[in-house]
């Protein structure tokens, strides 16, 4: 992947590279930068956008940027930019449509927006982007999209949301937003990474989603197969064991079954966003990376007590280069980072979630 004015270019022609171009493009239309600098936005449209829509892509995004500045000054009387918290994380994506031509993507995304300046929380916010793509000059471009509210996922009870200042290490200077490239080996695993800072914190972003897939739970075979593809071989037969432990707790906790379905048809859904990224050491041979997450969890189906609800953790992700890639030694939570749930919104009810669950739903990774 490489960058042209802050936007994610150069995806494979597939259905992955189409989720990771729709990915992309949402997460920069969210971000501060976007949405606060109009030339920069601007330049951003004109590198997403098909010939022939680049004109109602702009007028579009000027619209909505427009609606989103209040929600990036908190309760503070204006705008600080370099205090801004404007974040998107991918929790699902339903390819619609694809062919050789153009795809369209229904993603279902989490949003964070406020500011670390006042006294008001950044808030939450959950919304279904539709994006449609076309294949033009090598690559997918936008040709439209659209958004509406969302499926609301709860946020974990055991979780309270902390005060605005300690947002300050996910303010647009001090982390990155995650790129997510959709590129895979024969595995159906993410490709070997770059041998520098940003495949160390690609390999990181791909680590967190993959934990968080359903999958990790329900299909022993697929897990054992991602740590392979992404674990150290120094780890990987602790953690292999650890993972197995875990994995059937959590089916015994849910009442799950190995088809990842319950007794009375619920099924397992656990998705992992990520929000942002930020360096916390780097060399050639070992790397440390923190990400701030979103993940949920739950059953949608008629109990309503097993609701996919939302946590906010930060994660740290260890990790070596080996065999000419990047390999974790360690995916360990850390502090919860929690913004404000959505306002006057009711959380969706327990078996709408089924929508956004199974392996052919899950986004495109790094």
């Amino acid at each position: 992947m490489r960058e042209l004015h802050g936007v994610p270019v150069g995806y494979p022609h597939t259905r992955s590279g189409a989720k990771a171009a729709a990915a992309n493009y949402t997460t920069v239309s969210g971000s501060s930068q976007f949405l606060t600098d109009k030339d920069a936005r601007h330049r951003a449209v004109a590198v997403m956008a098909a010939k022939g829509s680049a004109d109602a892509a702009v007028k579009k995004a000027d619209h909505a940027a427009e609606d989103a500045v209040g929600s990036l000054r908190g309760d503070t009387s204006k705008v600080s930019v370099k205090k801004t918290v404007a974040r998107t994380g991918v929790l699902s994506a339903h390819v619609l449509g694809f062919d050789a031509h153009g795809a369209m993507v229904r993603l279902w995304t989490t949003t964070v927006r406020g500011s670390t300046a006042g006294h008001a929380t950044p808030k939450t916010g959950f919304q279904s982007v539709t994006v449609t793509l076309t294949w033009e000059s090598d690559d997918w471009k936008l040709k439209d999209s659209s958004a509406s509210t969302g499926l609301v996922a709860p946020i974990d009870v055991r979780q309270a949301s902390n005060v605005p200042g300690d947002f300050s290490d996910y303010v647009p200077a001090a982390a990155e937003d995650p790129v997510l490239s959709g590129a895979e080996d024969r595995s159906g695993f993410p490709a070997p990474y770059g041998h520098n800072e940003r495949g160390a914190r690609a390999a990181a972003v791909s680590a967190t989603m993959l934990y968080g897939d359903p999958r990790f739970f329900t299909d022993e075979d697929w897990r054992h197969r991602m740590l392979s593809a992404t674990a150290a071989s120094s780890v990987l037969h602790s953690v292999t064991s650890d993972t197995d432990s875990t994995a059937r707790l959590v089916m015994e906790n849910r009442g799950v079954g190995a088809d990842g379905t319950t007794a009375d048809g619920g099924e397992l859904i656990t998705r992992t966003a990520a929000l942002a990224t930020r360096s916390i050491s780097y060399s050639d041979q070992a790397a440390s990376m923190e990400l701030w997450t979103a993940s949920v969890g739950g059953v949608a189906g008629k109990d309503e007590t097993q609701r996919p609800q939302v946590a906010f953790l930060r994660m740290t992700v260890d990790l070596v280069w080996e065999d000419g890639t990047w390999k974790t030694t360690a995916v360990t939570p850390s502090e919860p980072l929690v913004p404000s749930p959505p306002a006057m919104q009711e959380a969706a009810p327990a078996d709408s979630f089924a929508d956004v669950g199974g392996a052919s739903n899950a986004p495109a990774t790094a």
